[in-house]
């Protein structure tokens, strides 16, 4: 039989039922029987991209859009979309051991989480493509660049991520070491939230803006290559656009700003931060302190820092319950909608406060155009819309770099800061131990959207299409192929056949069904994760099915 699931409300229904074939399936707890599964929605009014999501067949999934999306394939691409069992997801009830003690279909499987020392992953066997070529993957972290790269140097790890920009000569000096740049394919910024006095006031904001030398920062706290950012943007993602240029540093005028609205001299703002190394901001507590006095040099203004642990920082600045703060996004795939949609499209977090019509409308047609110069053109609106609203400060493109020992065979440095550890091996050595900056927050990532806990995730979930290994073009994955309609509304994926999960049950249709619906309606049962933000699906997808209700 086949099972159709329909929204009405809170709550689905079995509508219908339609007789297909049946075949069996191997492995695992799942049932013999197959019934291929369809979730949709009533119609597109909720205002969200998907509008229904169906298993043709046991290898045949077909996702039917609420508009054109050409940047489809990156996006399902990406690693905050794996795949999971069904099975699993129900039997942790979307929680619990689904965030603690993942089941993938990747080459490498959880061995052990040690909390606060380290994560151990095993190669796992029944990998359907080229297994992992080093038996056991081990995750350390610390936060400090010296201390990551004086392991290297003592051999007691074989990478590092982001070595300090100081360090980068004396790596490439090093016979022992090699040193892998990335490209900036990153933008630092400084968020303003305008449910908060006095930044809910808009000059208030240009004035802060025009009150910090982006240049001085970059030069002092930067490595080579790095820029000081004029967007959002980098120059190197498609929806850059050159004739929109940020605010010139002008702190007289900054002034002006501030006393023509009554905020002259003795204007407080908090500014948080995570004391967490990233390749767009390398040295988080010297760049707060840099902020902090160019505000009082600059501008009369105080900011009183605060620091926090980065998963509460993360999900608070997610909640918008902070301020100011310091913060930075990665390319997760090459294209606008993953920078300007996901931080200021109309399913973004709170993380800025209330949202601009002005850049989510240019946004919204955007991201339904293939025509790349057509694109272009309304991509300068809404970068124009950015900066007259100054919902953030763009302050830095980073370069950054890996390093490793001499001796680690396809080691490499991702521009989407995925490194796929599977391809790595030293010779006659049984682990590879890396090091970066912080430890995982949760091994759920659909329900989480820092790095280290992304990396740590692609080497145990895959998604329906993966990036080339050190590159960003999309390939194959779990899906051996795809194809979309005309107008990109529609696109059916073909998985590939004998792919198993880390407890030996086969992967079919219905568990990329349910791997998608448990993100996308939000009254599901399993719709839980670590905290239940799940940020990426509304950023990217236009909005959940069923949203919470409004506070």
């Amino acid at each position: 039989m086949r099972k159709y699931l329909r929204y009405f409300g809170p709550a689905f229904l079995i509508v219908a039922t339609l007789a297909v074939s049946v075949v069996g399936v191997s492995g695992g707890t799942k049932a013999q029987e197959f019934e291929p599964m369809v979730y949709s929605a009533e119609n597109c009014d909720y205002g969200g991209e998907f509008l229904s999501i169906e298993a043709l067949d046991e290898t045949t999934v077909k996702f039917t859009l609420c508009r054109p999306d050409p940047a489809f394939p990156s996006k399902v691409a990406f690693s905050a979309f794996a795949i999971h069992s069904s099975d699993y997801l129900e039997t942790t009830g979307g929680g619990g051991d689904l965030v603690e003690k993942p089941v993938g279909t990747g080459p490498y499987m959880l061995e052990e989480w040690t909390r606060g020392d380290s994560l151990t992953l095993k190669r796992y066997d029944g990998y359907w493509g080229s297994p992992a070529l080093t038996d056991t993957l081990v995750f350390r972290w610390n936060s400090e660049g010296a201390a990551r790269l004086t392991e290297l140097q003592a051999g007691t790890v074989d990478g590092i991520d982001n070595p300090t920009p100081d360090d980068f000569e004396a790596i490439r000096e090093d016979e022992n070491l090699v040193l892998y740049d990335r490209p900036g394919t990153n933008v630092f910024y400084i968020g303003l939230n305008n449910w908060f006095e006095p930044l809910d006031n808009v000059n208030v904001r240009k004035a802060l803006a025009m009150g910090i030398d982006r240049q001085r920062i970059v030069d002092n706290f930067y490595p080579p290559g790095s820029l000081a950012a004029t967007q959002f943007m980098p120059p190197v993602i498609f929806g850059y656009t050159p004739e929109v240029s940020w605010y010139d540093f002008d702190p007289a005028a900054a002034r002006a700003l501030l006393e023509a609205e009554g905020l002259g001299e003795g204007l407080e703002i908090d500014l948080y931060y995570r004391d967490v190394f990233r390749s767009y901001l390398p040295e988080p507590g010297r760049v707060a302190e840099d902020i902090q006095a160019q505000l009082a040099e600059n501008l009369g203004v105080t900011a009183n820092i605060t620091v926090m642990e980065s998963g509460a920082f993360i999900d608070a600045s997610d909640a918008g319950e902070l301020s100011m703060y310091l913060l930075g996004w990665n390319a997760d795939y090459p294209d606008a909608t993953n920078f300007l949609d996901f931080h200021f499209g109309a399913g973004s977090s709170d993380q800025f406060g209330d949202k601009f019509d002005a850049i989510t409308g240019p946004l919204s047609e955007a991201s339904q155009i293939a025509d790349p110069a057509t694109r272009l053109g309304i991509y300068i609106e809404a970068n124009t819309a950015i900066k007259d609203n100054v919902p953030m400060i763009p302050v830095a493109h980073g370069a950054s770099a890996t390093a490793f020992k001499a001796a680690v065979e396809g080691a490499h440095a991702s521009p989407l800061g995925n490194e796929y550890f599977a391809v790595m091996q030293v010779a006659g050595q049984d682990t590879l131990v890396w090091m970066q900056n912080a430890e995982p927050i949760g091994l759920y990532c659909a329900d989480e959207t820092d790095g280290e806990s992304l990396r740590a995730c692609e080497q145990i979930n895959e998604s329906l299409l993966a990036f080339e290994v050190g590159g960003a073009a999309v390939v194959p994955s779990l899906a051996e192929s795809y194809e979309a309609n005309e107008d990109g509304s529609e696109w059916t994926f073909k998985l590939r056949e004998g792919v198993t999960f880390h407890d030996g049950s086969s992967l079919d249709a219905n568990d990329v069904v349910m791997s998608y619906v448990v993100q996308w309606d939000a009254s599901h049962p399993l719709h839980v994760g670590r905290n239940g933000s799940f940020t990426y699906f509304p950023g990217l997808f236009d909005g959940f099915l069923n949203p919470p209700a409004e506070e």
